[in-house]
């Protein structure tokens, strides 16, 4: 679900290969929030396709959304030893954020950084990422495809 839970699903250790896709700030107003850069797509769409996509490739997907950084940075610290990797759309905080990047490198796990937009089409400070140094991947500019493109880098990268 995209109100920071879990789907229903404890973030303890799963059963075969697990992702676990994190969303932060204002990722819950998809679909309405500025659709001229977002689109109309809302973040159940994006989970729903996402999770779908998962189920023909054999890997599990696990939500989570949260607007706030602390909560973030838990579920990525969680994730070590629950997941075979990591879906991150850091949104604002991509671009701010050095405990995020710490959380990910703490962990060791693999992260596929997705952005909606291409930010390096946009503000001049979206250009900035602090997830990408310690990103296996970015994938930006491809709407919510994004997460679909980059589950199937995941797959390839823990296989």
């Amino acid at each position: 679900m995209a109100d920071g839970s879990f789907a229903g699903k404890a973030l303890g250790v799963c059963m075969g290969k697990s992702i676990i896709v994190i969303n932060g700030p204002n990722l819950n107003l998809l679909g309405t929030r500025e659709p001229e850069i977002y689109g109309s797509t809302t973040l159940s769409d994006i989970e729903d396709m996402t999770r779908a996509h998962g189920e023909t490739i054999g890997i599990e997907t696990v939500f989570f959304q949260s607007n706030q950084e602390g909560e973030m940075v838990d579920a990525i610290q969680r994730a070590s030893g629950s997941h075979s990797g990591i879906i991150l759309n850091a949104a604002a905080y991509t671009h701010t954020s050095v405990a995020l990047q710490d959380a990910i490198k703490a962990t060791g796990l693999p992260v596929v950084e997705v952005h909606l937009s291409n930010i390096f089409s946009r503000e001049e400070f979206r250009h900035h990422s602090y997830i990408s140094p310690v990103a296996a991947g970015v994938i930006c500019g491809f709407g919510a495809k994004g997460y679909v493109l980059a589950l199937d880098a995941l797959a390839d990268i823990i296989d």
